[in-house]
Formats: C-alpha cells, sequence, structure tokens
C-alpha cells in the first residue's frame, strides 16, 4: 500500500477538498502532510506581517503528529521555506531546506512506497526529488483567477508541474481545458452527507425575528457585496447572517439593521446554522475565479435541504432544477423568494447528493492510486 506525501494548506482548519480526501484516505495510507508553502511574496501590510509571523512560529515549531482522535490521522511538516518563490536562488535554498525535513520524516515514519501529491504549484521542485512511484498535481481552483495569488510567478510553476506530473486531478471541465496533459482525470468534490444531513440544533446566536438569509464561507471580494446589500434593503423582514473571516469591505451591509456577521465557527457547527436558515446563499460575482469554482458549500447546503438562492455560474447549473439561479437582471431578492418557496423540495436536494459523499470520492481517488503505485 503507497504511502503519500502531501503538499496542501494548513491542516486543521476548514477542511478543504484536499484535506476531505485525504482523511478518508487515511484509512488505508499513511500520510506526511506539509503545511502550505504559500503562493506569492508577502506585502508591506499589517496582514501580511501577521500571516508572516504566524508561519515564521511555525517553522520554529517541531513536525509533529496531528491530534489524535478517533480518526488516523497525518504527520504534519512545517514547512521552512522562504515566500519568494520567483527568485531561483530561493527556489533552490527552500527544495534543501524541504528535502531535509521530509527526507527525516521519510526515515522516522519508515515510508517506502510513495506517491507524492502536491495542491499547490509553488511544490513543483519537489517532483522527482522524493524517490516517489507517482506524482499528482490536484488542481481544485483556477489560479490565474484566484485573489491573493502571485500570478506571474504561480502560473508558470503550475504550466511546469503540469508537465512533469502523472496525474492531474481537476474537479470541474473547465479547469480540465487547462491542461493538454492526456492524464487528467476530473474529480468533483464531495460533501460530509452525514454532517449536514444530520438534524442538529438551532444555535442561539441566530436572530429569532423573521426569516433567515444566510451565507458561510469566506466573507472575501469575490461575494457581490452591493448585491447582498441591494437584497437586504428590499427584504426589511428578512434576517441576512454571514458567518466566516471578513476580507473585504463590507460597511454598506454593516451600516443595514437586518443583516448579522457572526465571525468564523467551526466545520462542524455549520450544519446547526444551515439548516436553520430559510434560504441559503450562493451570492457570488461574475469573474474568471468564480467561472472555474465548484465551492464546497454548494453540496453542504443540499445536503442540508436547506433551498439555496444563487447568482448564474457553470457549477450551480448541474443542480438547475433544486437550485433558485438568478436569470439576466434579476434582483437577487427576487431569486431568495423563490428559493423561499421550495422548501417541500427538502428530501429531493437531499437525495441529489447522497451519492456525492466524500467516502464516494475517496474509494474513485484510491482506486486511481492504486493503478500508479503497482
Amino acid at each position: 500500500m503507497a504511502d503519500l506525501i502531501v503538499f496542501g494548506e494548513d491542516w486543521g482548519g476548514l477542511p478543504s477538498s484536499t484535506q476531505h480526501l485525504i482523511g478518508h484516505l487515511m484509512k488505508d495510507h499513511r500520510v506526511i502532510w506539509i503545511n502550505s508553502i504559500g503562493m506569492r511574496s508577502p506585502r508591506p501590510s499589517w496582514q501580511d506581517f501577521k500571516r508572516l509571523c504566524q508561519k515564521l512560529g511555525s517553522m520554529l515549531s517541531s513536525s509533529r503528529q496531528a491530534q489524535p482522535d478517533t480518526e488516523p490521522t497525518p504527520f504534519i511538516i512545517n514547512p521552512k521555506v522562504l515566500p519568494f518563490h520567483h527568485c531561483k536562488l530561493v527556489r533552490q535554498i527552500n527544495k534543501r531546506l524541504l528535502l531535509n525535513d521530509i527526507n527525516k520524516a521519510i526515515a522516522q515514519q519508515g515510508f517506502d512506497h510513495i506517491i507524492l501529491w502536491i495542491s499547490l504549484p509553488t511544490a513543483v521542485d519537489m517532483v522527482g526529488s522524493l524517490n516517489e512511484q507517482a506524482s499528482i498535481y490536484y488542481c481544485g481552483d483556477d489560479f490565474a483567477g484566484l485573489d491573493g495569488v502571485d500570478h506571474a510567478t504561480v502560473a508558470p510553476m503550475e504550466r511546469e508541474l503540469a508537465q512533469k506530473v502523472d496525474l492531474i486531478l481537476v474537479v470541474s471541465k473547465i479547469l480540465a481545458r487547462k491542461f493538454t496533459n492526456p492524464n487528467t482525470i476530473i474529480l468533483p468534490h464531495g460533501v460530509d452527507y452525514r454532517l449536514f444531513s444530520t438534524p442538529a440544533e438551532r444555535p442561539a446566536d441566530l436572530p429569532g425575528d423573521g426569516p433567515i438569509a444566510g451565507f458561510y464561507g469566506s466573507i472575501s471580494p469575490w461575494l457581490d457585496i452591493d448585491l447582498l446589500a441591494q437584497s437586504a434593503i428590499a427584504m426589511p423582514s428578512w434576517q441576512f447572517v454571514f458567518i466566516g473571516e471578513i476580507k473585504t469591505d463590507i460597511s454598506s451591509l454593516q451600516a443595514l439593521p437586518n443583516v448579522h456577521f457572526l465571525g468564523p465557527r467551526p466545520h462542524h457547527q455549520l450544519p446547526s446554522y444551515v439548516q436553520h436558515w430559510n434560504v441559503a446563499m450562493l451570492p457570488f460575482r461574475n469573474n474568471k475565479q468564480i467561472e472555474a469554482c465548484n465551492p464546497l458549500k454548494l453540496r453542504e447546503y443540499l445536503a442540508s435541504g436547506t433551498p439555496i438562492a444563487a447568482t448564474a455560474f457553470p457549477a450551480v447549473r448541474e443542480y438547475d432544477t433544486l437550485v433558485a439561479i438568478q436569470s439576466h437582471r434579476e434582483p437577487f431578492s427576487r431569486v431568495i423568494l423563490r428559493a423561499g418557496q421550495q422548501q417541500q423540495a427538502k428530501n429531493l436536494r437531499q437525495e441529489r447528493v447522497a451519492t456525492e459523499s466524500w467516502q464516494h470520492r475517496a474509494a474513485e481517488l484510491g482506486t486511481l492510486i492504486n493503478h500508479l503505485s503497482p
């Protein structure tokens, strides 16, 4: 059975698709997980300074096994790398530092038949350096359209990575079109169906006066804040609830009495919120990032059974019979009201994603990995 070395985001935050998939694969495969090595150079800002301090603190901490739980856990490496990936000398230094830590972990854990999994193009220099049997690039986003990415540096690294690896996994047809590598396979996102479909108690901090339209996730520039403000003004009897870290200007929403920002919540608590909303929202802007996205929350919303109001983007059209999707020039407030009339279709929404669980996706992935590791 192959051992996995995974380059992903920081382990333990809100789980990404990589964490979901690898979490299920850990039942059959041992895993060394390398926390994020980043995709941009720091800027002269307070936010980047805090982030840099956090990463420096992580670098000084030792590699460790994740806190044991009822499920298997990976061996975690906090990478000692410099965040200047555009510089060839820095790339060489980073490669040497990473190899030193990873080879120590390989010896300590007794890894043998290695499959290399890369979710971030900035790890391209590791391909072929760990005596791996095979390598996989898991592309979950269109980095060319992603905010906060050093596009001029990451784009050529991604092209190089796509030529080096043995297998490319993408989460959508649009992302598949980026690559000429014939070994490109679409592996759509899954959902923790049991978590989101199991009834949960209503949280005490949800407003109780009027129906609720809610959203959870990063409150970032890809949300259409103007559209949301217009909707909240047009629907004064509705309460608009947002859960997540704020990363963009929300002043127009904060000024409204029926809009509530509750802050971030752990992933396992999200079902208790979305199940008690009248409508769950996907209010995205129309841009390159959203065109290629396949948001995890779409299937989570469906698994919860809650009606959904969405702006139009490719991934949501797959579920157009179950989601109220905004038409051209239609006010989003009207979309929310249309969604609110679909309460009776709860079972249909849940049944649609019952076979799209992360367990199903991981089983498909496990078969692919077994083919790569004879």
